[in-house]
């Protein structure tokens, strides 16, 4: 069978539903295949990796089913019967004859098979497929007890699973177990039994699941009944100073499955010894700590009790009610209720109580079911007491506390394990109706459980719990007991599905609501809402709270509980996120009746800024910022305006020590946000003004070291300049920050560019030249942010003033603001972050395309548009933009190509002979670009490179072009270098060598182009570096291999060799020195250069650096023995493999690499 059959289903099917077993002909093929293996002859390595690929490919197709496996039950006989048919018959060979060998991983495969099918469907369902004759019962057990059985193997765990299990039913059958021991030897087969499980039960894999479970069927036998006695008295001894947690979880999975499934008169009689094991195991702290143990004691204490009890002897007062009834199902009286109730119930339950408040879930769910089925048997009084015991548990920690975010952590665990237990009682219909109101008082209490610690929040899963028990009073409880509850659960169950920060939360709340309206249509506009509150409109927790929770709010009984939920709650979490979201949704509903709720929202939200919780002052302002901003944009802006000076006043509650802490900076930025929203016009003079500090609030915001907070600073003056001339305060800042630290600088070039200067003038002139300033190469500012913001806020004043933009700005200036973007493109400042200057060059690439679109759509008002943005400063910013896009960042990459097609798709300007702004080739490049059904980014190498290196035709880009693709082919990013250098060389190699048409390249001109550049920067490493890399790829691609011919083309690549050549003994750049030895020898097959490559072989195979002179022969014998040189080379070849180059004799390595030398003239002369 080929690899390529391994496939059985595609990404897709990871979701996909099923409806019948589709891989059935595949499964049985593998499965017959596997299965002709013979297991006594050992596997080649071929076979070996044919036969685990076979067995891969059966568990995948397990694996595709796994969340659908009822789909193979019609199968299941026929496909497991001949596997474990294949296991029988190699059990009855090695008991009849145990000197054959057997293929030690085969045998492991076909129990690791029985296994799959096992994990599959579950030991239940499998093992009734085993065979279970008389005669297997021997055969079974000669096989796992004899000392070389392949069971005993460490390794074959699978095995003695498999082969225990089947014990386990064998052992089961109908006949006495004695009539299987030899004469004179009584019991002796069950003794075995007994031992070979013992011997598994302290393993730590899943043998010793199926030891547990062989030994509790043995002692569940009628015949057997006595040795139970015997093993509870072992378990007791052994588990007293037991530490081997192992054999602890053996013994009581034993016992565990006793309890469950032996005959009650069997626990009945054994009840003492059973629960003594459990009161020993108390007394073993080792133990106790093992949350598999304490789950196990848990059960089994709840079990014993279980039978003791009569069997169901209270009816289910609402089991399986009709969706349509509207009546109640009572139990009414039974006459068995008047039952004796061992005294074991009362111990057992209160260990049952503690388990509920113990630290693991898994724990604390056992106890909880356990709870519940005594209460199925207990008469209806004593049910009731077991009910106030477990309401009890929700005020023990909430005697002393205001609210319920006060309590302890430790109440978590008190909490979820009571929701449990009255989860758990409720499913059952156990739930007097005169005890609701007090369970659901709890309940809602429960449903916003959600205490802090630390950095994050405890009780989720309190209120996972709470929306279960609700979801099952809907379905046991009548509709009578039900009705007067059902507005304030609708309230609740609602706003949890919409406002809780976990998903899985509002998904439960969702579910329980919708269990009530389709249960009992008690809830109001029941159907509407859970049509808003769905499983998949709760799942988006934007969604959940601005779109949902506005809707469901449209209804006057949801309306005031969600927003007091939010005002009371959501504004007060712990996470600054919920705060942030939960006052946008408070906006949103409150614009439902916005001159109603928003005044009474604000009063109550500025209530929170007297607290002393830094995190509710925070809620506070975010929820006065947004209704702020609802006044302002309301249709009833005017009518509106006091309520806005009023939420604008509620600042002054805070003091300015607070805002100006340096650990406030969520209020700090609060609170500018809320200057942004709520300053209007009186506000700004001092005499009117309600709020006197918020200028120094303002202030203190441009000067934090937080960026969140500076931007929240330069809003807030935004909104002031909108208002009054700010051009002192513009004065001020440029004085104050531009000599500043980084931080004030970054602060300071923000500020300028959010600033309205086409409501008043600012100076704009003074904020220009300040940018100016700050991104000067050589004068400017060092800090990078601060040139990125620089950059970012050149555009926006463009865009401010742009409505009258001649009388704001003179066409200097806007000449030198793009000259400073063009400019910003060459920034490729670097330090321990990475390439930091990609951030200005990115701003610069969107800020030039900003200009361009600026001017463009105000081009008609403008008497002299070409003063503005020459044709010339306009091509070499197309070509700046497209230099970035061939560069090696992805990210720069995808925000030039972005920008490049927007300024593709624009109209030329309504000007004078508007052809000038044409972008050459701009046909060609629409058809490169932009005929792709589907969008494929610029950051994506393999689409981009074989597109971008076409537009090297055209001659007016071609150099930044050219310069980009050279940085792309340098870099180590193999995903970049990869698809630039193969677009590159078959670009090159379709080339003429020369041609005279315009807009089109030849081969001629770029090796010019491209030694040009090397030339022009001889003495800097990082330009020569990266050209002499590019030329290496197209010299390996054979791309100038025609080249010569020229007399042009042969004087460039003598250029290019004496560019490499010149002072390689002067030169201490290691990768500089390689790769222009690299280039040296690239050259040598040309004809036409060999004789003056072949003299300066020398310089590099006798230089002073060792590594030079090894990676220079090693490169050379490449080029020779895979290049067409035209010389016979073979001795040469010989001398550079044998010698050791690296050698300290310096001497003898110059003698070598001057007879290489003489060798090849030889062989060229010849």
């Amino acid at each position: 069978m080929s690899g390529e059959d391994v496939e059985i289903t595609d990404s897709s099917d990871d979701t996909k539903l099923y409806a019948t077993f589709e891989h059935y002909e595949e499964f049985v093929s593998l499965r017959d295949q596997f299965l002709s293996i013979d297991i006594y002859t050992e596997p080649t390595g071929d076979e070996d990796r044919l036969e685990s690929l076979v067995l891969r490919k059966i568990t995948m197709i397990f694996d595709t089913y796994q969340e659908q496996p009822y789909l193979l039950d019609p199968y299941l006989e026929r496909l497991f019967e001949p596997v474990v048919g294949t296991l029988k018959s190699h059990a009855k060979k090695f008991v009849s004859s145990s000197s054959v060998p057997v293929a030690k991983w085969r045998l492991h495969r076909l129990a690791g098979l029985v296994y799959h099918f096992i994990k599959f469907r579950g030991y239940k369902t499998i093992t009734r497929f085993f065979p279970h004759e008389i005669a297997d019962l021997g055969v079974v057990l000669d096989y796992i007890s004899a000392p070389n059985s392949p069971a005993q193997d460490v390794a074959q765990w699978a095995l003695r699973y498999v082969v225990l299990l089947w014990l386990s039913l064998v052992c089961m059958i109908p006949f006495d177990l004695e009539q299987f021991d030899e004469s004179g030897h009584v019991g002796e087969t069950a003794s075995r039994i007994e031992g070979v499980a013992k011997s598994f039960l302290g393993r730590a894999g899943v043998d010793r699941e199926g030891a547990a479970l062989l030994l509790s069927r043995l002692y569940m036998r009628k015949d057997m009944v006595d040795r139970l006695p015997n093993f509870l008295s072992y378990g007791t001894t052994t588990v007293e100073g037991l530490s081997d947690p192992f054999l602890g979880m053996g013994i009581l999975r034993v016992v565990c499955e006793v309890t469950k499934l032996g005959l009650a008169e069997q626990i009945q009689s054994q009840r003492d010894p059973i629960l003594r094991v459990t009161h020993v195991l108390e007394g073993n702290p080792s133990l106790m700590g093992n949350t598999i143990i304490r789950k196990l004691r848990t059960k089994i204490i709840s079990r014993v009790v279980i039978r003791l009890l009569p069997a169901r002897t209270r009816r289910l007062r609402a089991k399986g009610r009709a969706l349509t009834d509207t009546g109640a199902a009572g139990a009414g009286d039974d006459p068995e209720d008047e039952i004796d109730v061992p005294e074991e119930v009362e111990t057992v339950l209160e260990e049952l109580f503690k388990a509920l408040r113990d630290k693991d879930t898994i724990v604390r769910y056992s106890a909880a079911k356990g709870v519940a089925r005594i209460c199925e048997r207990l008469p209806a009084d004593f049910a009731e007491q077991v009910l106030d015991q477990v309401l009890e548990l929700f005020s023990i920690h909430s005697i002393a506390v205001a609210s319920i975010y006060d309590m302890p952590s430790i109440a978590e665990s008190t909490w979820h394990g009571a929701c449990l237990a009255c989860a758990e009682i409720a499913r059952r219909g156990l739930i007097p109706d005169e005890r609701l109101s007090e369970l659901i008082g709890w309940l809602s209490r429960a449903i916003y459980f959600d205490i802090r610690k630390g950095a994050h929040s405890i009780g989720s899963n309190v209120r996972d719990a709470a929306s279960y028990v609700l979801w099952s009073l809907a379905r046991a409880q009548s509709l009578d007991a039900l009705k007067p509850h059902a507005l304030n659960l609708a309230r609740h169950l609602v706003t949890v599905s919409l406002f809780d920060r976990e998903i899985h939360i509002r998904r439960a709340a969702s579910a329980a609501f919708q269990e009530y309206v389709g249960r009992t249509s008690l809830f109001p506009h029941g159907i509407d809402v859970l049509r808003k509150t769905d499983f998949y409109a709760v799942g988006i927790r934007r969604n959940a709270f601005l779109v949902a929770a506005p809707e469901v709010a449209e209804h006057e009984e949801y309306r005031p509980f969600l927003i007091d939920h939010l005002l009371s709650v959501t504004l007060r979490h712990w996470d600054p996120a919920m705060r942030q979201i939960g006052a946008q949704s408070l906006r949103a509903i409150c614009e439902l009746d916005l001159p109603k709720l928003g005044p009474e929202a604000a009063s109550r939200a500025a209530k929170l800024l007297t607290v002393p919780d830094s995190g509710d002052v925070h809620g506070a302002l975010l929820a006065l910022t947004e209704l702020a901003a609802a006044f302002r944009d309301s249709k009833q802006s005017n009518e509106l305006e006091a309520e806005r000076r009023k939420v604008f006043a509620f600042l002054s509650i805070v003091p300015l020590k607070t805002i100006q802490s340096p650990r406030q900076e969520l209020v700090a930025e609060a609170a500018c946000r809320l200057i942004s929203t709520g300053i209007t016009l009186p506000e700004t003079q001092h005499a009117q003004s309600t709020v006197p500090h918020w200028r120094h609030v303002v202030d203190s915001g441009l000067k934090s070291r937080s960026v969140a907070v500076q931007e929240a600073a330069a809003a807030a003056l935004a909104a002031v300049s909108r208002l009054v001339d700010c051009s002192a305060v513009v004065d001020r800042l440029i004085k104050e920050f531009e000599g500043g630290s980084g931080h004030m600088q970054q602060s300071l070039a923000r500020a300028l560019g959010v600033l309205d200067y086409a409501s008043h003038p600012h100076g704009v002139e003074a904020a220009v030249r300040c940018l100016l300033r700050m991104v000067d190469r050589k004068s400017g500012s060092q800090n990078v942010e601060a040139r990125r913001n620089a950059f970012e806020s050149m555009p926006q004043i463009l865009d401010n003033v742009s409505s009258a933009l001649t009388q704001n700005l003179s066409p200097e200036a806007v000449r030198e603001m793009t000259d400073a973007l063009l400019d910003g493109l060459t920034d490729y400042t670097s330090d321990e972050r990475g390439d930091v200057g990609s951030w200005v060059r990115m701003a610069c690439v969107k800020g030039l395309a900003a200009f361009i679109q600026t001017l463009f759509a105000r081009a008609a008002s403008l008497p002299a548009f070409s003063s503005y943005l020459p044709p010339d400063q306009y091509h070499n910013a197309i070509g700046g933009i497209l230099k970035q896009g061939v560069e090696r960042l992805d990210n720069v990459r995808q925000q030039a190509g972005d920008s490049f097609v927007t300024l593709l798709l624009l109209p030329l300007p309504p000007v004078e002979h508007p052809e000038r702004w044409r972008i050459h080739g701009q046909a060609k490049m629409k058809e490169l670009f932009l005929s792709e059904n589907e969008s494929v980014g610029w950051n994506v190498g393999n689409w981009l490179f074989p597109r971008a290196v076409q537009l090297l035709d055209y001659e007016r880009y071609r150099e930044q072009l050219l310069t980009g693709i050279i940085l792309s082919t340098s870099t180590k990013t193999d995903s970049t270098q990869r698809p630039v250098a193969t677009a590159l060389v078959n670009y090159a190699l379709q080339l003429p060598i020369v041609t005279d048409e315009p807009d089109h390249y030849d081969q001629r001109s770029l090796a010019r182009d491209l030694v040009d550049q090397a030339q022009k920067h001889v003495t800097s490493n990082n330009v020569v570096i990266p050209v002499l890399q590019t030329v290496n790829v197209l010299l390996e691609a054979d791309a100038f291999e025609e080249l010569p011919r020229d007399p042009d083309g042969l004087q460039t690549l003598r250029s290019l060799l004496a560019l490499v050549t010149r002072n390689v003994s002067r030169l201490k750049n290691p990768q500089r020195i390689n790769v222009s030895m690299k280039c040296l020898v690239n050259l040598l097959p040309m004809a036409e250069l060999q004789g003056e490559c072949i003299a300066q072989l020398s310089q590099f195979l006798s230089h002073q650096f060792p590594r030079v002179r090894a990676d220079t022969a090693e490169y050379l014998y490449l080029v020779l023995s895979s290049k067409d040189t035209g010389l016979e080379t073979d001795e040469v070849e010989e001398v550079l493999l044998e010698t050791e180059w690296s050698s300290t004799d310096k001497a003898k390595v110059d003698e070598i690499a001057k007879r290489c030398v003489d060798l090849l003239r030889a062989a060229r002369a010849s």
